[in-house]
């Protein structure tokens, strides 16, 4: 067992939806943590995983009010308003911070998802439960969204 004095700096998420909001969630926790000097990874499991598809960031719906898509526009209206950083932005900054995004292989595997489906400058490493229980194990934070 890991004592919580032996835990490093650093926070871990499950990206287990691929709702649009998540995955916001998600990239604006991560990137906090980073830029107070934390360590940060992010695990892309089932829906979520379809997001790190090729061209699939922005395609999730809301998780709450997406009316046919008319609610992800008007919400993507406001941000934009509000100066809110696009999925895309948000990833790269991510990424350029260190953060660590690791692809679910047994997901892919189940999803019938290959690497070559996979945006490859998305992804820092492929694992399974037991990549993702390393990652926790040692970490001060943890969440799953």
């Amino acid at each position: 067992m890991v004592d919580e004095a032996s835990k490093v700096d650093k926070s871990t998420i499950i990206v287990h939806s691929g709702d649009m909001d998540k995955i916001y969630s998600a990239l604006i926790v991560s990137n906090g943590a980073l830029s107070m000097g934390m360590e940060a990874s992010l695990f892309f499991t089932f829906w979520g995983l379809q997001r790190l598809q090729k061209g699939g960031l922005d395609k999730g719906p809301l998780s709450k009010m997406h009316f046919l898509g008319l609610g992800k526009w008007m919400i993507k209206g406001r941000m934009k308003k509000a100066n809110v950083a696009s999925l895309e932005r948000l990833i790269k900054d991510f990424k350029e911070l260190g953060g660590k995004v690791i692809a679910c292989e047994m997901t892919m595997e189940i999803m019938g998802i290959s690497k070559e489906d996979l945006d490859q400058d998305l992804i820092t490493e492929y694992g399974a439960v037991g990549t993702y229980v390393q990652e926790a194990r040692n970490s001060k934070i943890t969440l799953f969204i």
